[in-house]
This record gives structure tokens, C-alpha cells and sequence, in this order.
């Protein structure tokens, strides 16, 4: 009696053709699916050791952000909304004047960048960010 033993079976070939065009798909999906956004820079000034300082008639315009009683510009409390309003009457009467932005310790970063973009809004000739 002769037992016949069946075929070998061919081993299936992967194919890396399907696998490098998925990759190439999920690129460009990610490629047209993220965004690029312009993202604003806040100008700040900053000292240079090259630089003299400059002789200053008018003191800077102070604007602090403290953690629990909100932002105080030139020591009387402001709502966030009216910020950039504040700002700019100041610097109607007295154009050439710095504003100084000096957030208190454990102040989150957000809140502090969101009353320098307001400040910003505010178009000061000079504005600079001061340590506690």
C-alpha cells in the first residue's frame, strides 16, 4: 500500500505594494489634515547689553496679572474684556510711554499670554514682559 502524500503548499508572497501605498495614503491624509497655522509672535523688548539706556521722563504703564484678583492696570482692577480699552486710554494721553507686563508667580502662562495679546491689541510703541 502506497500512502500519497498531498502537495506541498506553496507559501503565500507577501506583496509590500499594498502596504507602501496605505503608507503613502495615510501621508498625505496627514499632510491635508493637519493645519499650518501663522502663528502670532508677541514682539517684546528686550535689552540689549549694546544699547544705553535711554533717559525716561514718563514712568511705564504697569499692567499685572495677579492669580486670584485678575489683572490691575496702574494699581485699579480691570475686567479681561476691557483690557485692550484701558491700555489704549492711557496710551492716548501719553503715546511714547512702556508698557510693563509683570505677572505674579503661579499665574498660568495662557492667562499671561492672553493679556500680552490684548496689550498688543492696544498698539504700545514699547511693551516688555517684567518678573515678579
Amino acid at each position: 500500500m502506497q500512502i500519497e502524500l498531498p502537495p506541498p503548499r506553496r507559501r503565500a508572497l507577501i506583496s509590500l505594494t499594498p502596504l507602501i501605498d496605505v503608507v503613502f495614503i495615510l501621508l498625505i491624509f496627514f499632510m491635508l489634515a493637519s493645519s499650518f497655522l501663522d502663528w502670532s509672535a508677541v514682539p517684546l523688548s528686550t535689552p540689549s547689553a549694546q544699547q544705553t539706556p535711554a533717559v525716561v521722563d514718563e514712568p511705564p504703564l504697569s499692567v499685572r496679572i495677579f492669580v486670584d484678583s485678575g489683572v490691575r492696570i496702574e494699581g485699579e482692577a480691570v475686567e479681561r474684556d476691557a483690557i485692550r480699552s484701558v491700555v489704549r486710554q492711557y496710551l492716548d494721553d501719553q503715546p511714547e510711554r512702556t508698557v510693563v507686563v509683570q505677572p505674579e508667580g503661579g499665574v498660568p502662562l495662557q492667562q499671561v499670554v492672553d493679556v500680552l495679546d490684548e496689550v498688543r491689541h492696544a498698539n504700545p510703541r514699547s511693551m516688555r514682559l517684567a518678573r515678579e
